[in-house]
């Protein structure tokens, strides 16, 4: 009987796109020339782990759990998360520096620490992550970092390849997910052949030319068309583009994202030219794609227009089909208004393509507005969250207070002023139709 193959998604959207996507049993080895690019693809498939309520399984020779759990970041903070520290009897040598940290209340951590105390031994490194997963239910994801910390560890790479022969086909077998992280150059030809051999994806990340750069080596049943092709990649943040979309005849418009992104925030080529110091013509060769910019030119422009520059690499399906983005929140300017004044934010990303644009606007107490936040042309509305406010349109004064619905049709507010004595925080939403 066969094995039913379940496709789920590495949290990299186009990395599906270009691999065919990942499916439960998949053991997947990360070759990192730099020994830090695999970082930003672990986090993104722990992110998506977490976001599936999956359980997963970090495994650190590299790292202790106070380095790792800065490393994580938020993704630190969940249930699900459980970190087998191989660390601080391996590497750290049981050093009291290290030890220190397992004095803390742990009852108080959202996450599961798991001290190894005899690391070097490789049996009990499995048998401890077996025990953990026969604790779990569902897919259990898996994190090994790294394959060459163990090989540090365990003296030798005959002591990994051992370890990896063994735990892959019972790692698939037991219907788990797992990346392997190695650095390239610290590995002989003969182990990355075997361990190819036996994983079900390989990639290879690399710098070349001063550009990140992914190469899918093998996707066991899956046909990638960048089979063995360098694809030159970007990250900004969690975010991941692919410059290239093979099979897709050609590449991105990064010129026309620019565009599209500056005009869905109504400012001109002018005002982006100066913020960004260059000239006006710049940014317009630039949008035309006449030119390509400067990659400082590329993040101030990022910067300015408040979006990821991994933006300007994706595909509008990668945001249109979303239904919940995380780090919203981008602020803005508001109409050539003081910051001191009022102060704004974009809720949802800059790029997204929908018929309403929700902000979150604050006005510090006892301050006046002399226009309205926003030069545009369709209906607006916004509701008061806490505070006091007064408008006026046209020879009218208005009044609203915490709670009050603000709908605006053809005409606008010639003034805003805070009359309460706090910030008055509304959620203000464009109707762009």
């Amino acid at each position: 009987m066969f094995k039913k193959r379940t496709r789920v998604s590495s949290g990299v959207s186009q990395l599906d796109r270009q691999l065919g996507g990942l499916f439960i049993g998949d053991n997947v080895v990360w070759y990192d020339d730099a020994g830090s690019l695999a970082s930003i693809f672990s986090l993104n498939f722990i992110q998506e782990s977490q976001n599936q309520n999956k359980p997963l399984i970090y495994i650190t020779f590299d790292r202790s759990p106070r380095t790792l759990l800065e490393d994580l970041g938020p993704l630190a903070e969940n249930q699900h998360l459980t970190i087998l520290d191989c660390f601080t009897h391996g590497k750290g040598d049981g050093s009291e520096v290290f030890s220190k940290f397992y004095e803390k209340d742990g009852a108080q951590w959202p996450y599961q620490i798991v001290r190894i105390n005899e690391p070097g031994d490789p049996e009990v490194v499995s048998d401890a992550f077996y025990h953990l997963h026969s604790t779990m239910s569902g897919d259990v994801r898996f994190v090994f970092d790294s394959l060459t910390g163990m090989q540090d560890l365990w003296g030798g790479e005959d002591a990994i390849l051992k370890f990896y022969s063994h735990a892959c086909p019972r790692l698939y077998e037991l219907d788990t997910i797992a990346y392997w992280i190695m650095e390239k150059g610290a590995h002989s030809d003969r182990l990355r052949a075997n361990i190819n051999h036996i994983a079900q994806v390989a990639i290879d990340l690399s710098v070349r030319r001063g550009k990140s750069a992914l190469t899918i080596l093998k996707a066991h049943k899956r046909k990638p068309d960048a089979l063995n092709i360098p694809l030159v990649y970007w990250n900004d943040g969690m975010a991941i583009s692919f410059e290239v979309e093979t099979g897709k005849g050609g590449t991105i418009d990064l010129g026309g994202r620019v565009k599209q992104i500056r005009s869905r925030q109504e400012m001109a080529q002018k005002e982006l030219a100066a913020l960004v110091g260059v000239t006006p013509s710049t940014i317009s060769q630039i949008e035309s794609g006449t030119i390509y910019p400067s990659l400082p030119a590329l993040f101030k422009i990022a910067q300015v227009l408040g979006v990821p520059v991994a933006t300007f690499f994706q595909d509008q399906s990668d945001t249109t089909s979303q239904v919940i983005f995380s780090g919203a929140g981008t602020r803005v300017s508001l109409a050539d208004l003081p910051k001191r004044d009022v102060e704004g934010h974009r809720l949802s990303p800059a790029d997204f393509d929908a018929d309403a644009e929700p902000y979150l606007i604050e006005i510090p107490a006892e301050k006046k507005l002399p226009s309205h936040f926003f030069v545009h042309k369709g209906q607006e509305m916004g509701y008061l969250l806490d505070g006091s406010l007064e408008m006026k349109i046209g020879n009218r004064t208005y009044k609203a207070g915490t709670g009050d619905v603000v709908y605006l049709t053809n005409e606008i507010p010639s003034q805003w002023k805070n009359i309460g004595e706090s910030t008055a925080r509304m959620l203000w939403v464009k109707i762009n139709r």
